[in-house]
C-alpha cells in the first residue's frame, strides 16, 4: 500500500494531515526483488542506452547477465595502489573494477583509476559478499579501534553500535536515532588502539548502509559494483584526512568575511525589517557580518525574482547594508515553478534541462512554490544555464548564495524526494544516462557547483560564499555546509558538536548548526550556552523558523544579550587564528576543528568527549548540561601541558579556553565587523611554552577575498618562542608570500597557568625578549588572577534558569508524531507544513535480505 501525504488548512491556519493507501502501490515502499536484469539495468561498461518512448534500454554482455543472475559470490576484494603511497583501491574481482561507475568524490576521477608504483601492501583488506542484487563489503579492525566520520549524522561522536544510511533526505527536527540525514559520506575513519588511522571510503553515489554496529567491524551495503578505498594506516588521524584531500580536494578559502557571525531567520520579510536587524546590532555593539534573506524575499517563492512590495530595491538594499559593513546572502531553491511566462521556467524549457519521468516528459512535483521541475544538474548544459542565471543575479548586490531543498526535497510524498525511476541524462564522465537512485546524493553537490561556479563568472575578484543543505563527500570544494533543521533543545545543543565535528573528520571543515535551533523556542541560558558554544564553531549561524519568537541575541533578556556580545567579540578576537586554520585545511588538507583526542590519539578516554574540541591548538571545552556552567567543570584534558586564558570576559555559560603548550596563536581587536579591520590593527600573540621552554605558531594575512594568494599576494608568519636563562624570546623564524610585513605593535601574552599571563610589547617583526619572574613572583600573579577571576564570576549576573516548555506549533507536535513502518523505511510524520517527517529510521538490513530471500530465494 502506498502512503501518500496531502495537507488541507485546518481552521486555526496550521496544516491537516491526510494519509491516503493504496494496495497496488504496496510494491513501492516494500519491493519484490528485481528481476536479474533490471537490477542490473543501468550498468556502466559494454553497453549503449537510450531513451526510447518509456523505456531505457540496456544492453548487457554475457559475463554481466552471468554475474546478475549468480546467487552469491564471496572472497577477499583485490587491490591495487593509487593515488600515493599509503592509499589502495579494493575491487570484488577484475571485471568488477571494469564495471563501476566514474567516481564524483574525486577531485579528478582518473587518479582512483590508474595504479600507481609502490612497495606497499594493505594492512587491513576487505572481504566481501555478493547475495540479492547487495554488495556486503567488511573490514575487520583489533580491540579498541574507535570509528569517526560517516558525515553529516546525529547520534554520539564515537560511531561504534549507530548505523547510517548515505540517502540525502529532508530531515526537519531530526533525533539521535535518525539514520539519514540532507549530506552523504560514505566513509569511516578508524583510530586504532595504538593512536594511528585508517580511512575507509566506500565510493558509490547509491544509497549506502554503513554499518558499524558490530565492535571493531565496518560493513558497507550498496549496490555493485563499487570499489572502497582505504587511506593508512597512517601515525595520526590527521595524517588520514590530509591524504583524503589529496583524493576529494581540499575545502574552498572562504571570503574572511564569512568567518564572522551570520544573522538569520526564516523569515525577514521586509528590506525595512532587515535594515532594522542590522542597525541593531551595530547600535547593541554586537559584532555581526552577515544577514540572511530566506525565502519570502522572492515573488510567490519564484527563484531569481524579488517580491516587489516587500522587497522592490534589492540593490538599494545591499548597499545600505555594505555601507554599516554587512554582506547579504539570498536564498536559491532548485523548485522551479511550472508556470508558462516565468522567464526561468521559459528558458529552462527552451534549453530542455528538467529532470525527467520515465517516460521522457519533465517531472512535476510540488514545494514551495507549489508544482514545480528541476534542473537536470548531472548535465553540462542544465549547469551552464544555471550558472548564467546566478550571474545575472549576481549583479542585484548578492554576495553569497544559499542552497536550501536540494536533497532535493519534494512535498507531499512520504518518501520527501523524487521517483527512484527519474532519469538523469548525465554527462558522461559523470556516469552518463542513470535513473534519479543513482545521482540523488550527488544533486546537491552538482547545483552547489553550479551555483560556486556562476558566482565566479559574476566577478572573478570575489571568493564565492556558498551554502547548501544537501551536499557529498567532496562538497567541501563549492560549499559550506550547516547541519540543518535542529530543534531548540539541550540535546540538539549537545549532537551540535559532534555534527559539526563528524562532518570535519569527513573532508568538510567549514560547517555549524543552526545555533539556538531551528523548530522550537529557546530558553535564554540555552541559547547563551549555544551561542557561547557555536561562537567557536568554524561557521557561525544563527537561524529559526517562522512562528517562532525572536532568536537574535537581544532577544532574550539583558543577561543573555551580554554573554551573546562577549561570545562573539571572543570570536572576532580569534578569526586571525581561524583564518590561517582555513587557509592550512585548503592549501594542506588539515583539518580546522577536531575532537580533543586529536591532541593524543593513543589516550582511549578523550575518544569519546563530546563537550569540548580543538580549533587547532586550541581547546574550546564547555557544559552542555542546563544547570552546569563551565565555571563548575573538571576537564578531562589531554596530555601535556594546558595552559587557561580568557580576555577578562569569563563567564558560566561561555566556554573554557586551554592552549597547549608548545603553541603560539594570534589574535586582533575585538572588531563589528571584519571589514573595520586594518593590517595595521596592532597584533597580540598568546604563547605557551612546552616542557622545553619552546612554542610555535603561525599567521596568515592576505586581502581576505580574491585569489591574490595564489600568485603570492600574501604574507604566513611563523613565530617561535623559546625560554633561555629566564628570558623568553618570541621572534619571527620564516616568512613566506609576497606582501611586505605591516607596519604593527606586537603584544605578546606569555601564559604561566591558572589564566595569569605576562604581558610585553613590541614591534612586529622584530625580537622581543620577556624577562621571566621569579617562582615567588610567578605565586603572585597566579594568585593575584585567580582572586580577579572569582570575583569576576561573582559580579555577573547570571542568565534566568527560565525553561519555558512553550514552543511553535510544528515543535509541540513533533513530541506526538504519527507512527508508520513500511518496507525499508520506519517514519514518524509531523501533521504540519508539507507534512514533515521528522524522523527516517531505516529497518536492519538483515531483516530486508530474510525478507527477499523468503519471497524469491532463486533472485
Amino acid at each position: 500500500m502506498e502512503m501518500s501525504v496531502g495537507l488541507s488548512n485546518s481552521v486555526n491556519g496550521g496544516a491537516v494531515l491526510k494519509l491516503s493507501f493504496c494496495p497496488l502501490a504496496f510494491s513501492r515502499f516494500n519491493p519484490s526483488p528485481p528481476s536479474s536484469t533490471s537490477k542490473f539495468l543501468f550498468r556502466k561498461k559494454s553497453y549503449s542506452k537510450k531513451l526510447t518512448g518509456r523505456r531505457l534500454i540496456s544492453k548487457m554482455t554475457d559475463s554481466e547477465v552471468k554475474a546478475a543472475t549468480s546467487d552469491s559470490t564471496a572472497g577477499k576484494m583485490i587491490f591495487q595502489p593509487i593515488l600515493e603511497d599509503g592509499v589502495f583501491r579494493f575491487d570484488c574481482s577484475a571485471n568488477d573494477r571494469e564495471a563501476v561507475y566514474p567516481s564524483l568524490s574525486f577531485i579528478n576521477n582518473k587518479s582512483r583509476d590508474v595504479p600507481v608504483m609502490s612497495n606497499k601492501t594493505p594492512s587491513y583488506i576487505p572481504s566481501f559478499e555478493c547475495r540479492l542484487g547487495q554488495q556486503i563489503v567488511k573490514l575487520e579492525f583489533p580491540a579498541g579501534t574507535s570509528f569517526y566520520g560517516t558525515g553529516e549524522v546525529s547520534g554520539q561522536l564515537e560511531r561504534t553500535g549507530k548505523r547510517v544510511f548515505t540517502w540525502n533526505t529532508d530531515a526537519w527536527g531530526y533525533g539521535p536515532e535518525t539514520t539519514s540525514l540532507y549530506q552523504s559520506h560514505p566513509w569511516v575513519l578508524a583510530v586504532l588502539p595504538n593512536g594511528e588511522a585508517l580511512g575507509i571510503l566506500a565510493d558509490t553515489t547509491r544509497r549506502c548502509e554503513i554499518d558499524l554496529r558490530t565492535e571493531c567491524r565496518i560493513q558497507f551495503i550498496s549496490l555493485p559494483s563499487f570499489p572502497v578505498i582505504t587511506f593508512g594506516p597512517f601515525s595520526s588521524p590527521t595524517a588520514v584526512l590530509v591524504s583524503l584531500s589529496h583524493a576529494i580536494g581540499t575545502v574552498l578559502m572562504p571570503p574572511k568575511w564569512s568567518l564572522g557571525y551570520h544573522q538569520c531567520r526564516w523569515s525577514y520579510d521586509s528590506q525595512e525589517r532587515v535594515l532594522e536587524i542590522s542597525r541593531k546590532f551595530r547600535e547593541k555593539g554586537i559584532p555581526c557580518d552577515v544577514i540572511w534573506m530566506d525565502i519570502d524575499y522572492m515573488d510567490g517563492f519564484r527563484c531569481f525574482t524579488f517580491d516587489k512590495e516587500r522587497f522592490p530595491d534589492p540593490k538599494s538594499l545591499v548597499k545600505d547594508l555594505h555601507n554599516i559593513g554587512f554582506k547579504a546572502i539570498w536564498m536559491l531553491d532548485p523548485g522551479i515553478k511550472h508556470e508558462e511566462g516565468y522567464f526561468v521556467y521559459d528558458s529552462g524549457s527552451k534549453h530542455d534541462v528538467w529532470i525527467q519521468k520515465a517516460d521522457g516528459k519533465p517531472f512535476v512535483g510540488d514545494v514551495w512554490p507549489g508544482p514545480c521541475v528541476f534542473p537536470d544538474f548531472t548535465q553540462s548544459k542544465a549547469r551552464a544555464w544555471w550558472t548564467n542565471l546566478v550571474k545575472d543575479f549576481i549583479s542585484n548586490g548578492v554576495d553569497g548564495i544559499w542552497n536550501d531543498m536540494n536533497e532535493p526535497a519534494i512535498f507531499k510524498t512520504v518518501t520527501k524526494t523524487m521517483p527512484e525511476s527519474n532519469i538523469h541524462r548525465g554527462d558522461h564522465e559523470l556516469g552518463g544516462c542513470q535513473n534519479h537512485a543513482h545521482y540523488h546524493n550527488v544533486y546537491g553537490m552538482l547545483m552547489a557547483r553550479s551555483t560556486y561556479e556562476g558566482m565566479g563568472l559574476a566577478d572573478r575578484r570575489k571568493r564565492p560564499f556558498v551554502l547548501t543543505r544537501a551536499g557529498f563527500i567532496g562538497s567541501q570544494r563549492y560549499a559550506a555546509t550547516w547541519t540543518g533543521d535542529n530543534l531548540s533543545n539541550w540535546e540538539h545543543l549537545q549532537m551540535s558538536i559532534s555534527m559539526m565535528l563528524q562532518l570535519g573528520l569527513s573532508g568538510q571543515p567549514l560547517s555549524g548548526p543552526d545555533i539556538g535551533g531551528f523548530a522550537g523556542n529557546a530558553t535564554p541560558k540555552l541559547f547563551g550556552r549555544w551561542l557561547g558554544f557555536g561562537a567557536m564553531f568554524p561557521f557561525c549561524r544563527g537561524h529559526s523558523e517562522t512562528g517562532t519568537i525572536d532568536h537574535e541575541p537581544w532577544s532574550f533578556g539583558k543577561e543573555c544579550e551580554e554573554v551573546c556580545r562577549l561570545a562573539l567579540k571572543r570570536r572576532y578576537r580569534l578569526i586571525p587564528h581561524i583564518y590561517t586554520l582555513f587557509y592550512m585545511a585548503h592549501t594542506r588538507g588539515t583539518p580546522v576543528a577536531t575532537p580533543a583526542f586529536f591532541a593524543d590519539p593513543k589516550d582511549p578516554n578523550l575518544r569519546t568527549l563530546e563537550s569540548c574540541f580543538l580549533l587547532g591548538p586550541l581547546l574550546v571545552y564547555s557544559s552542555i548540561m542546563p544547570d552546569l556552567g563551565s565555571d563548575k567543570l573538571q576537564p578531562l584534558l589531554p596530555k601535556g601541558i594546558w595552559l587557561s586564558f580568557d580576555f577578562d570576559d569569563s563567564q558560566p555559560d561561555l566556554p573554557a579556553l586551554y592552549l597547549q603548550g608548545g603553541y603560539v596563536i594570534p589574535f586582533g581587536p575585538p572588531h563589528q565587523h571584519v571589514g573595520e579591520s586594518n593590517p595595521s590593527d596592532d597584533l597580540t600573540l598568546i604563547v605557551a611554552l612546552d616542557e622545553h621552554g619552546k612554542a610555535k605558531g603561525s599567521l596568515f594575512e592576505d586581502d581576505g577575498d580574491g585569489y591574490g594568494f595564489t600568485e603570492g599576494e600574501y604574507l604566513l608568519t611563523h613565530y617561535v618562542a623559546e625560554l633561555e636563562s629566564s628570558v623568553v624570546t618570541v621572534k619571527v623564524s620564516k616568512t613566506e608570500g609576497l606582501w611586505k610585513r605591516p607596519n604593527r605593535r606586537l603584544h605578546i601574552q606569555l601564559l604561566i597557568g591558572e589564566g595569569a599571563m605576562i604581558d610585553a610589547w613590541g614591534n612586529d617583526g622584530e625580537d622581543l625578549q620577556i624577562e621571566m619572574p621569579s617562582e615567588i613572583e610567578v605565586s603572585k600573579l597566579i594568585s593575584s588572577s585567580k582572586e580577579h577571576h572569582r570575583l569576576r564570576l561573582e559580579s555577573i549576573k547570571h542568565i534566568p534558569d527560565v525553561e519555558d516548555g512553550s514552543g511553535h506549533k510544528g515543535g509541540e507536535l513533533s513530541r506526538t508524531p504519527i507512527e508508520l513502518a513500511n518496507g525499508d523505511w520506519s517514519l514518524k510524520i509531523v501533521p504540519w507544513i508539507g507534512g514533515r517527517i521528522i524522523s527516517m529510521v531505516h529497518l536492519p538490513s538483515g531483516e530486508i535480505l530474510s525478507m527477499q530471500e523468503k519471497r524469491n530465494p532463486f533472485c
